[in-house]
């Protein structure tokens, strides 16, 4: 498995930048674990073991660290680093990093301590409330050597901080683990190699998390340790625990770090030999992939599976889910996954419209989006043009049918068709509807109510897709393809006389919104076009002059007086820049795939991606960001790791791919 992700002491001895880094696992469930290269604490959300309780998003943070020592030739070697209030970094294990790297997804660190090498390695168990931290030592003869883990544990929200002495653990100690009771009720469990066990409960006060300052939010965490375990190192042995939630683990270290890697290798494996030679970047991109998927308790009550939107403070969003579904799914050869998020979703739809996202520990569905349904219609054509799964389309056409129904007589938020131009328009004062949906306190930075043109290519794209469907099932498909061709006709008036592209907004309270903004790609790279090859050349001409940069297409032309430079600051400054110029990775793959449609030229189409493919290597290591600032040199913000992102890279790649192929 090639060590695509790799970085020597130029990175791993600098603090700056070994804190900018920062691997990301998660267990299909919804839980996952995350920290930096340095091993400091920087995000709210760092920890070994942070899983869902109660709800299906109802994530807490349960173990922090375990900060480890190395006790050999009469000295002691810190392999771990903490920053602490008043900017204080104390120890400073990070200088003993030798190298860090990325095997598959398993974050693996080497230090060097004079002669003795010490590799850490971190992996959970796939569909497992399990964390595994491993260590092996190599080096120094015959002379003994031990490992002293302390052991920092918590139990809060993961959106939250821990106020000091917010919580107690009680701790049985069995032969073969630690039994940790909680006393607002759980057990958490701790199995290690043999190891004696020092127990001393005390508080380690005033974490410094950097990154939360960055955002303006509290910035000081606090975590309880339980006290240590001692490890007695041999040549070449693994040592480590496992932290988890199953009180039935079966504990096996070097059994679970093989089926580890061994789930990477097929992961990273392309599914038609005609993708045989996937160059590094996109195999890890693959792996990165299955991190969005999971399984989980719907709201309907029943086991399904489900997208997180990105790590690691989304949740399964119906929109971010169906645009992601192609590039997570089909592209990777998950045609069975496909098909029970669909499925799953297809339980949720009500009056015509998919949940945006869901609240209350994620039981409650809210339908505040216009959008996630039309991307429905899209999700089930790469579906069956992959699987030409009839018993499913049969299944679900009735379903597909209402939510048309719906769009046309009116549904929430009003969401409906303009009888007069059949364009479909939506919005209410103070609500946010479609994915420019940005809103601090009752101030809805892109309101953007009337008919947005991403929605009515998306409709017009529903239409033919639906009159497609009809085909196929031997049933009339008139109603569709006329009212398609009705869209198309009067889609034109989304045509900007000066030749600048398309309107992003008809009919708005305050007119015909000219901005210059990246929702019009949508009306060239979706499989049906509203538009004309002119306008089409145009719509792709305007992007790349106005909106193209290297990690996506920015969200606002930067002539426009609004358009935000840079993504920082408190929660109403990042907000109000979210959709004013902020550079969004998910359009790049639209943005290359319409480049394509244009230019006839693939390979240089796909060459569009390939700085995704580098930017694997910051940030959110294996991953691609949520969205990175407007300005050069383009900074990685927002969630370090984004299904959609991810997704609409891969499924552009692999389509461009199959063109190259003579396919």
């Amino acid at each position: 498995m090639s060590d695509l992700i790799r970085f020597g002491r130029d990175i791993c001895g600098d603090l700056a930048q070994a804190e900018r880094r920062e691997w990301w696992l998660t267990n299909g469930l919804g839980g996952y674990a995350g920290g930096t290269i340095a091993g400091t604490l920087t995000r709210r959300y760092h920890g070994l073991l942070i899983a869902p309780l109660q709800g299906a998003m109802d994530r807490q943070l349960l173990m922090t660290k375990a900060d480890a020592t190395l006790d050999a030739a009469g000295r002691e070697w810190p392999l771990f680093t903490n920053r602490w209030y008043g900017d204080v970094v104390q120890p400073s294990g990070y200088r003993n990093i030798e190298h860090f790297r990325l095997h598959g997804r398993m974050p693996v660190w080497r230090f060097a301590c004079a002669e003795r090498i010490v590799e850490m390695r971190i992996w959970m168990v796939d569909g497992e409330h399990t964390t595994y931290v491993a260590y092996r030592c190599s080096g120094g003869g015959d002379e003994p050597a031990r490992l002293r883990l302390k052991l920092l544990v918590n139990h809060r929200d993961h959106h939250g901080n821990m106020p000091v002495r917010g919580t107690t653990a009680a701790i049985k100690q069995r032969d073969d683990r630690l039994e940790i009771e909680w006393p607002q009720g759980g057990r958490l469990y701790l199995h290690s190699t043999p190891a004696e066990m020092e127990p001393r409960q005390d508080w380690h006060e005033g974490f410094q998390l950097n990154r939360e300052a960055e955002r303006g939010l509290a910035a000081i965490d606090n975590n309880l340790s339980l006290g240590q375990l001692i490890f007695t190192l041999r040549d070449g042995e693994w040592v480590g625990f496992a932290v988890t939630l199953n009180d039935q683990l079966q504990f096996d270290l070097p059994a679970s770090m093989q089926r580890f890697m061994d789930q990477d290798e097929r992961l990273r494996q392309p599914q038609t030999a005609s993708l045989s030679e996937l160059p590094d970047w996109v195999a890890q991109m693959r792996l990165s992939a299955d991190s969005f998927l999971i399984k989980r308790v719907l709201p309907s009550g029943e086991l399904g599976d489900s997208i997180i939107a990105g790590y690691p403070w989304f949740g399964d969003w119906g929109r971010d889910t169906m645009i992601s579904l192609t590039g997570l799914t089909l592209a990777v050869g998950c045609l069975e996954s496909a098909r029970s998020i669909l499925m799953s979703y297809a339980k949720l739809v009500d009056q015509g419209q998919l949940p945006n996202r869901f609240t209350d520990r994620g039981e409650t569905a809210e339908y505040n989006t216009v959008d996630a349904a039309l991307w429905y219609f899209d999700a089930w054509r790469a579906y069956l043009d992959a699987s030409d799964d009839m018993e499913s389309l049969q299944q679900i056409y009735p379903v597909l049918q209402s939510i048309i129904d719906w769009h046309i007589k009116g549904t929430r938020y009003g969401i409906g068709m303009d009888p007069q131009d059949n364009l479909l328009r939506a919005g209410e004062a103070g609500v946010q509807l479609t994915w420019m949906d940005a809103k601090v306190g009752n101030w809805v930075v892109t309101p953007r109510t009337g008919k947005a043109v991403e929605i009515n290519a998306l409709w017009y794209n529903g239409l033919m897709i639906m009159a497609g469907f009809a085909k196929r099932l031997d049933q009339s498909a008139t109603e569709y393809a006329e009212l398609a061709e009705a869209v198309k006709a009067s889609f034109k008036r989304f045509n900007q006389p000066d030749g600048e592209g398309l309107y992003d907004l008809l009919d708005g309270p305050d007119g015909d919104d000219s901005s210059i903004r990246p929702n019009q790609i949508l009306a060239v790279s979706l499989p049906h076009s509203p538009l004309e090859a002119e306008q089409q050349k145009q719509v792709v001409e305007i992007c790349s002059r106005e909106l193209l940069t290297s990690h996506g297409l920015r969200s606002l032309s930067p002539r426009h007086k609004d358009y935000a430079h840079h993504y920082r600051g408190g929660v109403a400054d990042r907000d109000g820049a979210y959709h004013q110029g902020t550079v969004w990775a998910w359009l790049l793959g639209h943005y290359a795939w319409a480049e394509y449609l244009m230019s006839g030229d693939a390979l240089a189409a796909q060459q569009r991606l390939q700085p995704l493919g580098d930017h694997l290597k910051d940030a959110g290591l294996g991953h691609v960001s949520e969205i990175f600032d407007a300005d050069p040199p383009h900074q990685p913000r927002g969630a370090p790791a984004q299904a959609w992102s991810v997704a609409t890279t891969l499924d552009a790649w692999q389509r461009l791919q199959r063109i190259i192929d003579g396919q």
